[in-house]
């Protein structure tokens, strides 16, 4: 693979992987860890209060002045996100420029910048003839050219569009919409002097998405690109024309497209309405060179209506398309960014194995290391109603059986950022929180606490709401020294992680995923295909079991998802055919394509009995 396109244009790195966002804290100082090698990360915006936390302790750590920003500040939220990353920003640079400082000695961080590029990259091929030259003019003028060619990796920002809360003064009064948590978090980012991209997932957010508009960060000037941009996360193409459009009517350009498997990756999870991994790729590498067309005019409109002129530079751009969800060898790599044209590829649960680039406590991580393909599911322990990537037996699953064992199920809320419950107060509150487990106990008719193994289904429903927005940050705490390590975690990793086995080093993990040596995961381990597929006949069956006779809204949803799994077999029916690339399981593909498809069949039928349909689809079993 040729990647000379990356080499300082539109990725500004070296690099064609990045590290996405994980949980609250995972990677909230990622970017202090590896973007001086290049290499580049996401971090979270949601949860400002652990911002702050992790602010001081780097600002003690190098040595910076810092100024706690309290909540009788004005405009605190916005104000501790934009420090941090100013502070950030200030770190990475130095880090960068003592880096290029140093000799070129072998195992110093210099060096180690250069060993961890790929082996495509013109920048290593340059760092590999200066180590055969002979000392003279020749070296030394290439120690100059390997020194400039240093650049740190982005710090990227991601804002999940749903998590807007509204916020009330000391007053109890609500908040102008400014004010939300998604909005707050983005003019935070916008202030900040990093060149950055921010992230959008979870779907489109009308008011935020118009509330960029007031940042002249997010508009090209006449001078070149806008210091900072917008990526967004989608699960398809179809989503990806939604929100670019929305975007561009706002006369902002989409930088980057990601694409995120529904459910074979961590954190929260999407089923995309049955669509598969292998089709939406192959739509985005169909289509993709349509993008200006569709959006470029918006983008021109909206210049027209301000009374301003579109920069030429702003036409005909190639905007990039990257993936992630579930890849986890340098097969499918290859996979994604030579069949599908697919410009980089992120790579999430890995890296919670690798204490080098994360912040996770060391109990969390052996846990990890130790976990098999049962030990990770999909849970509805989030507040929000969405599924959750979940690991069993973590010491938040712990913690919580522990307060319900002691008659005090749920959690005292103390941060906030998921309430969304009007059931029983005016105000929202959150469906993990002591205060809604107990009055909704007692609206179910059950007025002692039962033991966390109860039968009960309706009581399981509530207890098994967990505080995810408190405990996702407590592994970077403890992992920096600054809770007990005590205190319970909340983990999200993809399934991928079951297929890693031990902890690794940051050039262990790299060599991995640039297929330089031998592989880190079982030649067995199924296809990333696969896996996706497995997941979303899982997700149409649990559809499957809640439908209810006579629901015919159900029903029809129900076979919109049918259908789409069936075009995606079909897809694959032919992809299957393709000769692998060295390393790429598709025979387990080929053996899942016949086991989903009985059991996507089986599944319909029972669906269809329930609500009396005799137009019964039959899912073919066969890949032939």
């Amino acid at each position: 693979m040729d990647h000379t396109h990356l080499k300082v244009g539109m990725y500004k790195t070296h690099h064609y992987f990045h590290i996405p966002i994980m949980g609250t804290g995972f990677t909230i100082d990622t970017a202090l860890r590896v973007a001086k090698f290049g290499i580049s990360s996401v971090l979270s915006l949601v949860d400002d209060l652990l911002i702050e936390r992790i602010r001081k302790h780097y600002a003690g750590q190098y040595g910076l002045p810092f100024e706690a920003i309290t909540a009788s500040q004005p405009d605190p939220r916005a104000r501790r996100i934009t420090a941090y990353l100013d502070m950030v920003d200030d770190i990475v640079n130095r880090q960068i420029a003592e880096m290029r400082a140093l000799p070129f000695e072998p195992g110093n961080d210099k060096c180690k910048y250069f060993e961890l590029l790929p082996e495509t990259s013109p920048i290593r091929r340059m760092y590999r003839t200066y180590l055969a030259a002979a000392d003279g003019f020749e070296k030394r003028r290439l120690e100059n050219d390997l020194t400039q060619a240093m650049i740190p990796g982005k710090i990227d920002c991601n804002i999940m569009t749903k998590l807007d809360r509204i916020n009330y003064d000391r007053e109890a009064h609500a908040m102008s919409m400014e004010h939300t948590d998604a909005k707050t978090a983005l003019r935070g980012f916008a202030r900040s002097k990093i060149r950055a991209d921010i992230i959008f997932s979870a779907g489109i957010n009308p008011t935020l998405y118009g509330y960029m508009e007031n940042f002249p960060d997010f508009y090209r000037t006449a001078d070149g690109p806008a210091k900072k941009g917008v990526i967004l996360k989608v699960s398809d193409y179809r989503s990806s024309l939604i929100q670019g459009k929305f975007i561009a009517k706002k006369g902002i350009e989409v930088r980057e497209f990601r694409i995120e498997s529904g459910l074979n990756c961590g954190g929260h999870a999407f089923a995309s309405d049955g669509y598969l991994m292998g089709p939406i790729l192959q739509e985005f590498k169909d289509n993709r060179a349509r993008f200006p067309e569709i959006l470029e005019p918006l983008i021109a409109s909206w210049h027209e209506k301000k009374g301003k002129t579109m920069p030429e530079t702003a036409r005909n751009r190639d905007i990039p398309v990257t993936a992630q969800g579930g890849i986890g060898n340098h097969a499918e790599v290859r996979r994604l960014m030579e069949y599908y044209g697919i410009d980089a590829t992120g790579w999430a649960s890995p890296f919670l194995l690798v204490p080098e680039t994360t912040a996770l406590d060391d109990a969390t991580r052996r846990q990890l290391a130790a976990a098999k393909e049962e030990d990770l599911y999909l849970s509805d322990v989030s507040p929000l109603g969405v599924v959750f990537n979940n690991l069993r037996n973590s010491t938040s699953e712990q913690w919580t059986k522990k307060q319900i064992a002691k008659g005090k199920p749920g959690s005292p809320c103390p941060k906030k950022y998921l309430v969304s419950n009007t059931e029983f107060t005016e105000r929202p509150i959150c469906t993990a929180s002591k205060e809604y487990q107990g009055m909704k106990l007692k609206a179910i008719g059950v007025d002692s606490v039962p033991p966390p193994d109860t039968p009960d289904q309706a009581v399981q429903a509530v207890y098994q709401k967990s505080c995810i927005c408190d405990q996702l940050g407590n592994g970077a705490l403890i992992n920096l020294g600054l809770i007990k390590s005590e205190m319970p975690v909340s983990v999200c990793p993809g399934p991928n992680i079951a297929y890693f086995d031990r902890l690794y080093t940051l050039q262990e993990m790299v060599d991995h995923i640039y297929g330089r040596g031998p592989s880190l995961v079982p030649v067995d381990r199924p296809h990333m295909f696969s896996k996706d597929l497995v997941m979303s006949v899982d997700y149409f069956g649990k559809l499957a079991d809640k439908l209810r006779a006579g629901d015919q809204k159900a029903y029809a949803y129900l076979r919109i998802f049918h259908d789409n799994l069936q075009e995606g077999l079909e897809y694959y029916r032919t992809f299957v055919e393709k000769g692998p690339y060295p390393g790429e399981n598709l025979a387990s593909l080929k053996e899942t394509m016949v086991a989903q498809g009985r059991r996507l069949a089986d599944l319909w039928a029972q669906a269809s009995a329930k609500i009396g349909s005799t137009t019964v689809q039959s899912a073919s079993p066969s890949p032939a």
